[in-house]
């Protein structure tokens, strides 16, 4: 169970990641790190019923990648020297992030759903341990 608990806070925390990597590339705003708060807001809330089998499963190989990808890059940026070093290394974990969830057979925005509602419906997080 702690396993699964770090691997959904990990995967959860780099979905977040992922995210604001997909906004900065939008908007241009890469340079400055700052994000829309109101795009967060507007997301509506999903459940375990508006997932398939096959991208509950999908979810769940893509966070363990997620998962490891995101305990890589941690050590690297504890050991970054400087806010463009640690830039650079999260835009490269963010790239590797991505191309994980792609991997997967999945897109970033339903890995991103599938993980904001996890949190919320227990019935979905249920269905995802299963999948682990």
């Amino acid at each position: 169970m702690q396993k699964l608990t770090a691997l959904f806070s990990a995967a959860l925390l780099s979905a977040g990641l992922l995210a604001t990597s997909a906004a900065h590339a939008q908007d241009g705003s890469a340079a400055t790190g700052q994000q829309d708060p109101s795009a967060a807001a507007t997301a509506p809330q999903a459940s375990a019923e508006d997932f398939s089998d096959e991208e509950i499963e999908q979810f769940s190989a893509a966070a363990e990648e997620v998962s490891s990808i995101s305990q890589e890059y941690s050590q690297q940026l504890q050991q970054a020297e400087g806010q463009q070093a640690q830039q650079d290394i999260q835009m490269e974990a963010n790239e590797k992030m991505v191309e994980a969830v792609e991997d997967s057979g999945m897109d970033v925005e339903t890995f991103n759903a599938i993980g904001q509602a996890a949190q919320q419906d227990p019935e979905l997080m249920e269905k995802i341990q299963e999948q682990s």
